[in-house]
């Protein structure tokens, strides 16, 4: 069982490799051990290239037989953009499968097709660990939205901003760097119109290499600078708004390149589940809000957050700008508890996250 752990745990590796490129797939990692030895390795590179197995299969060419596979999801057993790779996994000879998690996507039956072909078959090895790295595609494919992670930087009394707007900047570059890498991994960053009036932010991954994500800006009424810097590169910027927007502004915007959702309103604002709904069409998994206290507090009430991450500083502001805006809750045995929360150390910052 221990070598079952630990040749899984080099598959869970290997899957990391592809974030940031995979989605709406998911990542996957896989390695082929023959008497102890690795002899093939893969991973799923990017959306529409070949899967881990394929990948490992091919390193690994004849030595497959007879081996064992470790593989951090289920395998597929369905023609889609690819082959089936339990087709490819029986016709090498693989004598065992041990899998990491099972595939949410009903679709997906290898677990059941492997043992039915007479393969030796185990699942549900670090599960825990394979279901975190896959957890945005797992809740795509069962909602078919985006999950959700809403990430503020404040000081130790819960402020993002002194009383006069002054934010830049409260954490650590280590820890912004490290904001920078979930930006490149995550699909979309997504912020309101206010952030953009106030700071006009780049939503790029200056600090590290990667690819920038998708921007989202949510403007109801559509008050969008035409000289924003998130309209550097319009084809990667979404704006979501509502009837009430210009409609010549949308045009100018839509003749830029930039994809304007006109969304329906809920309580005078755009309607925060229907823009998930649209987003989820547009196959965008995963999204991190980096917005204020009112975007945070409404994406929170509306219910679609499931993440959060808090990096706190060291620091002490005293009057200032919260993180998140009114909740309505008037007790304190009615506030919102984290569950599975846990704490790091990133630079002199503190992070917390948790989930919803």
């Amino acid at each position: 069982m221990i070598s079952h752990k630990k040749h899984m745990e080099l598959a869970l590796k290997l899957a990391e490799k592809g974030k940031g490129f995979t989605s709406p797939n998911p990542m996957v990692g896989c390695i082929i051990v023959k008497r102890n030895s690795i002899v093939g390795k893969g991973y799923h590179k990017k959306v529409g290239e070949p899967h881990a197995e394929i990948n490992a299969l091919n390193d690994a060419g004849g030595k497959a037989k007879d081996a064992t596979m470790y593989v951090t999801l289920e395998p597929c057993s369905h023609w889609g953009k690819t082959p089936p790779c339990t087709e490819r996994i029986v016709e090498a000879g693989v004598r065992e499968v041990v899998i990491g998690m099972k595939d949410p996507n009903s679709l997906v039956e290898g677990y059941t097709e492997l043992k039915f072909r007479g393969r030796k078959t185990r699942i549900g090895i670090l599960e825990k660990e394979c279901r975190k790295l896959n957890e945005a595609y797992t809740k795509y494919i069962k909602k078919k939205r985006p999950f959700v992670v809403v990430k503020a930087a404040m000081s130790l009394d819960g402020k993002i901003a002194t009383r006069t707007g002054d934010s830049k900047y409260i954490t650590s570059r280590a820890a912004r760097k490290y904001v920078h890498k979930l930006r490149a991994e995550l699909d979309a960053v997504m912020v309101g119109i206010n952030t953009v009036l106030k700071d006009d932010p780049y939503l790029t991954v200056r600090l590290v290499k990667g690819r920038d994500p998708i921007k989202i800006v949510v403007d109801s009424k559509l008050r969008m600078p035409l000289n924003a810097r998130v309209l550097k590169d319009p084809s990667k910027l979404i704006i979501a708004t509502t009837r009430k927007a210009n409609k010549s502004k949308i045009k100018k915007l839509q003749q830029k390149g930039v994809n304007v959702l006109v969304i329906d309103v809920k309580q005078g604002r755009v309607d925060l589940q229907k823009l998930m709904k649209a987003l989820g069409k547009l196959e965008i998994t995963s999204i991190m809000i980096e917005g204020g206290a009112v975007l945070n507090s409404a994406v929170i009430k509306s219910g679609i957050v499931d993440k959060i991450l808090f990096f706190l500083a060291p620091s002490v502001i005293g009057s200032g700008l919260g993180a998140i805006g009114d909740l309505g809750i008037t007790k304190v045995g009615k506030s919102i508890q984290l569950k599975h929360s846990s704490s790091k150390k990133i630079g002199k910052d503190i992070l917390v996250e948790g989930y919803l």
